[in-house]
């Protein structure tokens, strides 16, 4: 259904491949009129978008639902400019699940921040991208958050 969202299909923005762990997934966009600059390369909104919410789903889902998750913020570095169809894989391993669930015990709240690469077809790097991604316990009294 995620490929329905109105800013992902006006992008152009396909999820791929969701594993069903939920610890990887593989986003595309091809370039298309109306996700171009006035260069003809990939808007740069329609990149940063590309990346926005898929950390948080796949912390979301494996963490559970005590915990509330946050897209915080975002940094783009822009490497080249992005024709053709570009690709970004996000993956979170067990271990950092493991320890997002220890942080969470012993501070209550925590920011993670980690890097994505978009890529073009050729697998050169069109953008780095720096997320971070905010995790809290969702019923912890308000002292303690």
């Amino acid at each position: 259904m995620i490929n329905f969202y109105p800013p992902f299909l006006g992008a152009g923005i396909k999820l791929k491949r969701l594993s069903k762990d939920f610890m990887r997934a593989e986003v595309e966009m091809k370039l298309r009129w109306w996700n171009k600059n006035m260069m003809g390369t990939h808007f740069g909104g329609s990149l940063a978008a590309m990346a926005d919410p898929f950390y948080a789903l796949l912390i979301m889902q494996n963490v559970g639902k005590g915990f509330i998750v946050w897209d915080k913020a975002q940094t783009i570095r822009f490497k080249r400019p992005g024709t053709g169809k570009v690709r970004a894989v996000f993956e979170i391993t067990p271990d950092f699940v493991v320890q997002i669930k220890k942080d969470m015990e012993e501070n209550k709240k925590m920011d993670y921040e980690l890097p994505l690469q978009i890529k073009n077809e050729a697998g050169e790097i069109v953008c780095e991208l720096m997320k971070t991604i905010h995790v809290r316990h969702k019923n912890k009294p308000q002292h303690l958050k």
